[in-house]
């Protein structure tokens, strides 16, 4: 067997690792690196030449989630081979790839990304795929990307938990912990496991459970009639959070654009029916001209799902002279160094954009696990052999959580082989940083 992690040690964004046999080779992810903060994304790897180099003999590729620093170069990919989604992150995706297909001079390149997502197999929590001598087993993980999953792989008598990104402190994330332990583990001891470490730059940061975030959320809607949020437009439980929030309000409508309204529509299709939490109802979607909803905003207050783009310029230009401005806020729920103007990843987008509102107020947690969690699901796991750290910024910082002594002897960030297994380890100089 063979895990090569050809991008993911050392930096956070653009994760790809492969497993293979003499006889079947899979990547996990096939993710783009994150874009700097004017947008622009350097990546030596966006290209189909490349992209063709890395895919050479692979049979299949499976994808943990939706983000672009997983998926993003999935449309590069040969037609010969199947990709593999999430049933949910699948239609998430497409209606992304939908949208940006209305973006200027972007119709013929919307157009291949469309077809190849309509070509994506999808799956299930504990849906069982054999690609050649490999078997993957997807389980449900809570993430800022909904239908988000981990991969236990078995090759040769050998098995690999690939975590993906995940967290315990989403609504849906208590299930992680039983999720290894009574489902995974029961199936036997696991050989190898590849984990993100997004949080581990952050090891003294306390990471707040979203229940807590909507406690902060409905004290400022009962102090602000008018609520403007600009936060990730698919994270489905942050969403939830305004959404909860708002529904105490008594009589505020919960307002967004067509594209949100068809995000939101996803998951209450899906999500929603199993929980009411995610169940959006019907949010109002707005129009300059729909005088109604507009004097029901005047008149009552709401709660508006907001993106740092042309088209929210002009709605909020529009908007924010017809409303008190004593009474009126945004709340910005994203990565906090996007607006810190001496950080490297700030976006001038999002500055502009906060820039219009007098109130504003920062209402955050990471869609990554924290430290403590970290160390949780390594403890629990307790792979026999080997701990290899992907999605962090210094991978050698896994030697700082509260885990084994044992367990930190088995941290692997350089390439090495053991018994039957070679365990290669690509670098790449260009260093990426995510919430």
């Amino acid at each position: 067997m063979r895990i090569t992690i050809h991008r993911g040690i050392d930096q956070i964004g653009g994760c790809i690792t492969e497993i293979a046999t003499n006889n079947a080779k899979i990547l996990i992810d096939l993710g783009q690196n994150l874009p700097n903060g004017e947008g622009v994304v350097n990546d030596d790897f966006a290209n189909s030449d490349a992209i063709e180099k890395i895919t050479k003999d692979i049979d299949a590729i499976f994808y943990t989630h939706y983000h672009g620093d997983h998926l993003g170069l999935f449309h590069l990919v040969p037609n010969s081979i199947t990709q593999y989604i999430g049933k949910v992150a699948k239609r998430v995706a497409l209606c992304k790839h939908q949208r940006l297909s209305f973006i200027k001079d972007r119709k013929e390149q919307s157009e291949k990304e469309i077809d190849r997502i309509e070509a994506m197999q999808s799956f299930e929590s504990q849906q069982i795929f054999k690609v050649g001598d490999i078997k993957i087993i997807p389980y449900f993980v809570s993430h800022s990307a909904y239908d988000a999953y981990m991969f236990l792989i078995e090759v040769n008598g050998k098995r690999i938990l690939h975590t993906g990104d995940f967290r315990e402190h989403g609504y849906l994330g208590k299930g992680l912990l039983p999720t290894i332990e009574k489902l995974i583990l029961k199936q036997g001891k696991i050989d190898f496991l590849i984990t993100e470490g997004t949080m581990l730059a952050r090891l003294d940061e306390r990471v707040r459970h979203e229940n807590e975030l909507k406690g902060e959320v409905v004290e400022l809607m009962k102090q602000n009639k008018n609520v403007f949020v600009l936060c990730s437009s698919t994270d489905m439980e942050r969403l939830a959070t305004f959404h909860a929030a708002n529904q105490k309000m008594n009589g505020r409508p919960f307002v967004c654009d067509d594209f949100q309204e068809s995000v939101l529509e996803i998951f209450s299709d899906t999500a929603g029916k199993k929980s009411t939490l995610f169940d959006f109802e019907k949010p109002y979607i707005f129009r300059k001209d729909n005088e109604k909803l507009i004097n029901w905003m005047k008149d009552k207050g709401f709660c508006m799902l907001v993106r740092a783009t042309d088209k929210f310029d002009d709605y909020t230009e529009f908007l924010l002279p017809l409303l008190e401005k004593d009474k009126t806020i945004l709340i910005y729920s994203m990565w906090k160094e996007y607006i810190n103007p001496q950080c490297k990843h700030a976006n001038k987008k999002y500055l502009d954009f906060i820039d219009k509102f007098s109130k504003v107020s920062k209402i955050h947690t990471s869609g990554h696990a924290s430290a403590e969690c970290l160390a949780d699901v390594c403890n629990l796991v307790n792979p026999k052999t080997g701990i290899i750290p992907i999605h962090s910024e210094n991978s050698a910082d896994y030697q700082k959580l509260p885990i084994n002594e044992e367990l930190k002897d088995k941290i692997i960030t350089e390439t090495k082989k053991i018994d039957d297994t070679l365990i290669e380890i690509k670098r790449t100089t260009k260093r990426q940083q995510w919430v």
